[in-house]
């Protein structure tokens, strides 16, 4: 089943099932998050709500939203271990033993068809190609058979990348921060756990209709469950917490030294989920700023 909140017209956003060409409404949930609350049960009653449902819209007349338009918390991973060798050269021994990963802005989430923003202190705007799972259960010490029994589905994670002020901001031994938590893509929709294939989905990206990344799920260094059962050991995960596996081997700009431009249309494509559709904005003026954040000129650099 693909879960998604989609909006007609002015309206408010409402919970449905995406079908091949229509979405059915889903009447008995406020939104993504309410269902997600209720557990497997919240999942079961959509599917049954879905089966009786009475009230479907053509997916040309709504507009989908970010399945969870707000997440509780965001945390993405690195854990494909070709996308660490060829974004940094070498693969620190730490990273075969620790699910590395940085917290997210749930606030800048967007969804499909959304114009994603080119901040103006970035030259090196990127794309990345990811699944994220999401959290349907309340979660504390977890086995992992117990977190994999609480994925409630999975859905496309882009995380927008300024790659220029990553670097910079890392460089002091801290980040990513503003070379990240401008804008972060969920969508098009949540598919349940079980109608998903995990470790196998294959993923890829294009950008104007050519096809640039290739990759599957299933390069993960650590799994899903594995994941969140470490991570529940002394923090507590709550429905809603949406966790990205990282970036496919060669699933972004960076590794392939190819950089998106304004006006780009970058589609991320997961077996089993759908296609995640943006247009690259243009560049942000700079404006008159307390701190500037773009790289100093060489005249500015030598200024004492």
């Amino acid at each position: 089943m693909r879960l998604v909140t989609y909006r007609r017209a002015a309206a408010a956003p409402r919970v449905g099932v995406l079908t091949e060409d229509r979405v059915v409404d889903l009447p008995g949930f406020a939104s993504m998050q309410e269902l997600l609350e209720r557990g497997p049960t919240g999942i079961d009653e959509a599917r049954a709500a879905a089966q009786a449902a009475t009230t479907t819209h053509p997916l040309a007349e709504v507009t989908l939203l970010a399945p969870l338009p707000r997440p509780r918390t965001m945390r993405d991973f690195m854990l494909v271990e070709e996308h660490v060798r060829n974004s940094f050269g070498d693969v620190p021994e730490e990273w075969f033993r620790i699910p590395v990963h940085w917290k997210c802005n749930p606030d800048t989430v967007i969804g499909p068809d959304v114009e994603a923003p080119w901040p103006y202190y970035t030259d090196k705007l990127d794309y990345e190609l990811e699944v994220a799972a999401v959290i349907g259960a309340p979660l504390f010490r977890a086995s992992v058979e117990e977190a994999a029994a609480a994925i409630a589905g999975y859905t496309i994670f882009n995380d927008w990348s300024a790659r220029d002020i990553q670097f910079r901001e890392m460089s002091v031994g801290i980040g990513p921060a503003f070379g990240k938590d401008f804008a972060t893509t969920l969508g098009p929709c949540l598919t349940t756990a079980d109608a998903f294939d995990a470790t196998g989905a294959r993923m890829r990206a294009r950008v104007n209709g050519e096809t640039w990344s290739e990759g599957s799920i299933g390069a993960m260094r650590f799994s899903f469950p594995e994941v969140i059962a470490t991570l529940s050991e002394y923090q507590p995960l709550h429905p809603g917490d949406v966790l990205g596996g990282g970036t496919a081997g060669r699933g972004c700009g960076l590794e392939l030294d190819r950089w998106i431009r304004p006006g780009d249309v970058v589609e991320l494509e997961v077996d089993g989920i759908g296609v995640l559709r943006n247009t690259v904005g243009q560049p942000d003026a700079p404006g008159a700023r307390t701190v500037d954040l773009r790289r100093p000129t060489e005249e500015q650099e030598e200024v004492p």
